[in-house]
């Protein structure tokens, strides 16, 4: 006689476990010694930068970025020094198309006014880094809700990077180059009424890489050029 029977559940053996497949590691960013050793990432000329600081100036790059779809994008603010200043920032806001890039003092109101409309248009691509604080900014000085914006660096995170991706480790991870940021300038006045060809090209760079970057990852259409 068969006197097998049905085990219950609590007696059943557990399902033998598949092996955990082995995940590959997490890429790694370059080192600032290796990022030295790059050559150099070529930038946006003087030539081809246009300081916007009055309401003619306004109008001028208002007609000629509305030609874009896809836009670098940057702001910068005068520095604070002391635990009670609150900063006043953004004093600039910069975009950049593949052939040239804006550098808007928002000193100006037309200026102003202008930030306000490109940033809360949300047909108007816009891709940099490190956006979280220029967010933040600009909700507090132009009322606005920034609209359109992509922070490149949410897109390395999702290749597996876990630190956090600025522009100059962007470049020399997609173009193996050296992209220069001069310390110096980072803390000059942005607010000034006159900017100097070095805050310019400071500027109106960080905004046109971040674009580059993008459109060597595939996220900007090849072409979004002009």
């Amino acid at each position: 006689m068969n006197t097998a029977r049905l085990l219950s559940p609590e007696e059943r053996p557990a399902p033998a476990r598949a092996p955990h497949a082995l995940r590959p590691p997490r890429p790694l960013p370059p080192s600032r010694e290796e990022i030295a050793a790059l050559p150099p990432f070529e930038p946006l000329p003087l030539g081809r930068i246009a300081r916007v600081a009055s309401a003619e100036a306004a109008a001028q790059a208002r007609a000629q970025i509305r030609n874009h779809a896809w836009l670098g994008f940057d702001t910068e603010s005068k520095p604070t020094f002391r635990k009670d200043e609150h900063s006043t920032g953004p004093h600039t806001l910069q975009l950049a198309s593949a052939e040239r890039a804006w550098v808007i003092q928002l000193i100006d109101p037309a200026c102003r006014a202008l930030a306000a409309e490109l940033l809360a248009d949300a047909s108007l691509q816009k891709v940099g880094f490190g956006l979280d604080g220029d967010r933040t900014q600009i909700r507090a000085q132009l009322a606005i809700e920034p609209q359109g914006v992509l922070d490149l660096d949410t897109v390395f995170r999702r290749q597996g990077f876990r630190q956090s991706i600025g522009v100059k480790t962007a470049v020399a991870l997609v173009f193996g180059q050296r992209f220069t940021k001069s310390r110096k300038q980072s803390t000059t006045n942005w607010a000034a009424p006159v900017l100097s060809e070095g805050q310019l090209r400071y500027a109106a760079n960080d905004a046109w890489a971040a674009l580059r970057v993008a459109q060597a990852l595939g996220i900007v259409p090849a072409a979004a050029h002009g």
